[in-house]
This record gives structure tokens, sequence and C-alpha cells, in this order.
């Protein structure tokens, strides 16, 4: 069986270069050229890619690299700041971003809220105790300027929002995130990420519970609990918990992958999942860790198909 039909029809598996390459923490792959980054992910079996910082961002030279190495760009983090500033400053500042995802086929675009983070020149260096929250108007305002966004998103480039929960962000626990997307418009969409899910506190299955109609890209990520907990008992920040080895590969922590599977192949998702795993490449292997992911993803789905 080909890697490629080991998913449902319409579901196809990407890979972040996160795990080669750590876009905040430089000093974690920075001696990895992009040409082994790329060429590991082919050699794993993923058929796409996300963005890293060091993918070049114009189409004319992006699109032959992609192309050499078989990989489709399903998406590319966006850090956004509409906690914080209006939509029409948004618009300007995203521009670029846009056109390239629309250039190379892209269908949803990776929001981060990058605004109203801790007080901080590096927020993801503080204690994760530290991060900053909306109040109830300040949440309503920001969902009507993330919905107006998202609507000029589809309108102009044909590219839905997925809404990126994320620690140390203003949508980092369930309640916020019910909090956002109860006031959202319902065509916004939800990027649903694993990992982020089970270091907030919260079994990811909520969320399917909740908004499974608005979830439009997957991140699977798992978690080494014995890490989570000294990450929270002794309230190190995020760069640290990445430092540390707090999120791996699928199949490496205590992320049950079982449910996801069911969601996509019972709800008819169509679209990209991708793994991503913040690490020390050093002290994770890339190529083989991320094999084993692909395994693992595969292994959650194979009982479901065999009896579909």
């Amino acid at each position: 069986m080909s890697h490629r039909k080991s998913l449902p029809s319409g579901v196809r598996l990407g890979c972040s270069p996160l795990s080669w390459t750590n876009d905040v923490l430089e000093d974690l792959g920075d001696d990895t050229p992009l040409a082994q980054c790329m060429s590991e992910m082919a050699q794993a079996g993923y058929e796409g890619t996300e963005l890293g910082r060091k993918y070049p961002r114009n189409a004319e030279t992006l699109a032959p690299l992609l192309t050499t190495h078989g990989l489709a760009l399903a998406s590319g983090w966006y850090s956004g700041r509409l906690a914080e500033r209006e939509v029409d400053e948004e618009w300007e500042e995203v521009a670029s971003h846009a056109q390239l995802l629309r250039a190379l086929g892209c269908k949803v675009m990776v929001y981060g809220e990058c605004g109203a983070m801790a007080p901080s020149v590096s927020p993801l260096d503080e204690k994760m105790s530290c991060r900053l929250t909306l109040s109830g108007q300040q949440m309503a305002d920001y969902a009507t300027r993330l919905a107006a966004f998202d609507a000029r998103l589809r309108r102009h480039y044909g590219i839905r929002l997925a809404y990126h929960h994320h620690l140390m962000m203003v949508a980092e626990t369930f309640q916020e995130i019910c909090q956002l997307f109860d006031a959202l418009s319902v065509e916004v969409g939800l990027l649903l990420d694993t990992g982020h899910a089970m270091a907030a506190g919260f079994d990811y299955r909520r969320l399917i519970d909740r908004y499974d109609s608005r979830i439009c890209h997957i991140h699977l990520k798992d978690v080494r609990p014995a890490i989570l907990e000294q990450v929270r008992g002794q309230d190190m920040s995020f760069n640290a918990a990445v430092r540390a080895g707090m999120f791996t590969v699928p199949g490496d922590g205590c992320v049950d992958f079982g449910p996801l599977a069911s969601f996509v192949l019972q709800s008819g998702y169509q679209g990209w999942m991708i793994v991503e795993a913040e690490q020390d490449p050093t002290m994770a292997p890339p190529l083989a860790a991320v094999t084993r992911a692909r395994q693992n993803v595969e292994a959650a789905f194979a009982p479901l198909l065999l009896t579909a």
C-alpha cells in the first residue's frame, strides 16, 4: 500500500520543517540546509510541507524547490496582531504572505495571534504564567476584527483563515477558544493542534465535539507527559519547554490519535494533516522521528479504513 493511499480520500499528510529547523530558536537546526529538510520529508513519505524560516518567500523560487522534491505547500504560519491593531493595518502586513500562499495553491492560512502576549521583547522566553489574557469585551472586539480579516482573505485571495490555538497566546485554554469561536462567524476556520491542547490542559476531542465542522487544518503533535509536568510545575517558558523536549512526534508521547482518526474518517474532513514537533534535531534526529510519526499516524487509521 502506498503512503498516500493509507489515509482517507482527500486527506493529505504533510510535515512541518520544525523538526529540522526551529523558527524562533534559531540555534536549533541553523546549520541544516533547506534541501536536506525537503529531501528527508519526501524520503519519509510525506506529500507536503508548511513554510519555515529557511524557505524562499517568493513563488518563483519556492515552486521549483517543492517540485524537485515532490512536495506541495500546505500552508504557512502568519504572525497576526489583531488582538492589538485594526484590520486595515493587518491587511497591509499580510499581503505578501497571502499572495505567496495563493500562488502555490494553498486553501488555508495558519494564523497565530502574536499580539497581546507577555509584555516582553521575547514573550516566549517569559514564564507561562506571565501571558496576557483578554477581558470579555476585549475578546468580543477581537472576534469582530478577526472575522472581518477572514472575510477579506476569502474574498480577495480565496484563502480561509485557520486559527491556531496556542500556548502563551490569547486563545490557549479550552474556555478561551470557546469564548473566541462562539463570538466568531462560522466561516472562520479552526486549526486543531493535538499537542497544544494537551499542553494547555484539555483533551483535543472537546474541540472536535464542539467545532467539528469548523476544523479546516490539523497539526499532529504529541507531548511527553513527564516533561509537561516539569514545565508546568516549574512555570517554565515556552522556549524552555521546547528545549526540554515537551513536544514530540505522534506516537512518542501521551496523546491518543485514535479519536482524531475517527473524526477525520467519519466527518469527511478534506485537507491537510501536518506532523509538527518543535524539537532539538540533535536530540531527535529528524528523518527517523518523522518517519516513525508517519507510520504511527497511518497505524491509527488502518483499522478504521479496513472496516469503512
